[in-house]
């Protein structure tokens, strides 16, 4: 990772697990700017630079959603983690289709989050670059570095998790991408919510690709996943 230490915006309203949560996080070398609801989370991100935002979904003023919607605005790539005490399903989705990189439910290990911190800052910083960046998929090309989708000049931005979930079925392009692996390689584990997130991400690719009719992202049942192109 960077020498640099990582910025972080942390948003919750819970007064004493914010500052528990933040003097953690200093503790393992991250720099926490801690506010106590979503206005002022999106006030202190319009002024200053962050590398990821840890966001509570549950806050007066401006829920975390809502706050994720609006920082999306300003940037398109800042990597989101949520935190919540809820576990509906639709909860879980509902942070993914906004383009969230994590979902955490409350109460959870501070290890565990310290781990998915480190994981998405590799590679957004691309510290972990993985062999090949650039790939071509059918009349796409695709910089999985930059997070960018290019089809005749016109590029769209990725997500972390998009970018990660497309990497990885470039690699195997032609080939079964197996479910569980895709599963543990960005979400950690294949628990239910992690797996129907990641099909809620496969959906959105396939509307991405869908102006190229060579390119196809197809269900093995029971096994994972293919791209044929």
């Amino acid at each position: 990772m960077n020498t640099m230490k990582p910025r972080i915006l942390l948003a919750e309203d819970d007064e004493s697990f914010g500052i528990l949560l933040r003097e953690y996080l200093q503790a393992k070398n991250f720099e926490v700017d801690l506010m106590g609801n979503g206005e002022k989370a999106l006030r202190s991100f319009e002024r200053n630079h962050y590398d990821i935002c840890v966001f509570d979904v549950m806050m007066p003023v401006k829920d975390g959603f809502t706050l994720a919607k609006d920082v999306r605005m300003i940037n398109s790539d800042i990597p989101i983690i949520f935190l919540t005490a809820k576990s509906l399903k639709e909860d879980v989705l509902e942070g993914f289709k906004i383009g969230a990189d994590d979902y955490i439910t409350k109460p959870f290990s501070m290890e565990e989050l310290i781990f998915r911190l480190e994981a998405i800052l590799r590679r957004t910083r691309g510290d972990t670059a993985e062999g090949q960046s650039h790939f071509a998929i059918g009349e796409y090309t695709f910089d999985s570095t930059k997070q960018s989708l290019i089809l005749k000049g016109a590029e769209r931005k990725l997500t972390t998790k998009e970018a990660d979930l497309l990497k990885l079925l470039c690699m195997n392009a032609n080939k079964i991408l197996e479910r569980n692996f895709a599963l543990k390689s960005i979400w950690v584990d294949d628990s239910y919510f992690n797996a129907r997130s990641m099909d809620v991400y496969i959906t959105k690719l396939r509307k991405y690709l869908k102006e190229d009719p060579k390119v196809e992202i197809l269900n093995v049942h029971g096994k994972g996943f293919k791209l044929i192109i």
